[in-house]
């Protein structure tokens, strides 16, 4: 843990909070596929008001305002694949190019500034609508998950979660392991051991989970499997080895792939936040079982208990005095943001440590 100390010692550090700029250069999740239609719906993304509404085979994202006079789009009627608002009548095609101003006679010729503002990216992935509202920061991706498309795994949704928290928070929450015994007491935290054992983590630059502001972790112990059929048979033992393994991929995309070695089983947990506001996120987070034999009901039980550690995690998110991420790097003013040593960190928090150098790098690499 020396060397982490080393790394971030005297550095000045960056506030990042849910609405900083250089969250405008990444990719977030703004809703589910399965509940984007041809309707217009209004999402929040870093402050800013989108519409989003599915025209033909692709998922339309623009900037929720009539290049008129403002009107929420969200709020228009769908033709012609477009939409058309409801306060002057202006029609949109499906690329936010103004087609019509009913208010014009027919042959008037229509302002080339007359549409819809785009954002920098859409893109749909394992069930999800990921968008980048200026262009994508080189060295910044998607996240990568081969559970998704294995035909082995069973796929459950949690539900869509609103939370007054940090997109930051969260993600170092789902990379710590230490308050496992104390925060999920009522879940599985019980039997947890309080001691963090030592975690191999690996940067993964062009590689798996994918990109240049990603990691990897791993981790590998033995827990009393109560949930075992087999153990009250007598067929395995009570204490079997569980191996971790967590994926980053910045800014706010996270798994935790969970295997069960003598049970022969998987279970992946898929997190990925939506920061909405300085105040809000949302969440999207699915499971994906392969041990489940195609069983709905163990699924929904599966889910039900995912949601149940959910929540206990944010009754500590929600209370939380200070909605920001400290960060190891330059560009502050002396004064305008709180040093790392505001934290202490220890040799259990080689991961979150991981999580703040590399949000660190890439806002770096936003600024330049």
């Amino acid at each position: 843990m020396d060397t982490v100390k080393a790394s971030i010692k005297s550095v000045p550090s960056i506030n990042l909070n849910n609405t900083h700029m250089a969250l405008r250069r990444c990719w977030h999740p703004v809703a589910r596929c399965g509940d984007i239609s041809e309707l217009p719906m209004g999402v929040l993304l870093l402050g800013e008001n989108l519409v989003v509404f599915r025209s033909g085979d692709r998922v339309r994202v623009f900037y929720d305002r009539c290049a008129h006079r403002g009107y929420p789009m969200h709020k228009a009627s769908v033709e012609a694949g477009g939409l058309r608002c409801a306060y002057h009548g202006w029609l949109y095609s499906p690329s936010g190019a103004c087609t019509e101003i009913p208010a014009l006679p027919g042959d008037t010729a229509i302002p080339s500034r007359a549409r819809l503002r785009q954002v920098g990216g859409v893109e749909e992935r394992f069930g999800l609508v990921f968008v980048c509202l200026d262009e994508p920061l080189p060295g910044v991706t998607l996240p990568v998950l081969p559970e998704a498309s294995d035909a082995t795994f069973m796929a459950g949704d949690l539900p869509v979660l609103r939370t007054r928290s940090c997109a930051g928070l969260l993600a170092d929450n789902f990379l710590d392991t230490a308050h496992f015994p104390f925060v999920h007491a009522g879940t599985f935290g019980a039997g947890e051991d309080k001691v963090v054992g030592s975690f191999d983590v690996r940067r993964s630059p062009g590689g798996t989970p994918a990109g240049e502001f990603a990691f990897s972790a791993s981790y590998e112990h033995l827990f009393a499997n109560r949930e075992d059929p087999a153990v009250a048979k007598g067929e395995r033992p009570l204490n079997q080895t569980r191996r971790l393994l967590y994926r980053y991929v910045a800014p706010f995309h996270l798994s935790l792939r969970i295997d069960y070695v003598e049970a022969e089983g998987t279970n992946t947990i898929g997190f990925f936040v939506c920061p909405e506001t300085d105040e809000y996120c949302r969440i999207f987070s699915t499971i994906w079982r392969n041990d489940l034999a195609g069983d709905e009901a163990r699924m929904r039980q599966a889910v039900d208990f995912e949601l149940e550690v959910l929540k206990e995690d944010l009754l500590i998110q929600e209370s939380m005095a200070t909605l920001v991420l400290p960060l190891p790097g330059p560009g502050n003013p002396p004064g305008a943001a709180r040093h790392p040593a505001a934290e202490i960190h220890t040799r259990a928090d080689r991961t979150t440590v991981e999580l703040r150098r590399v949000l660190g790098e890439l806002v770096a690499r936003s600024a330049d």
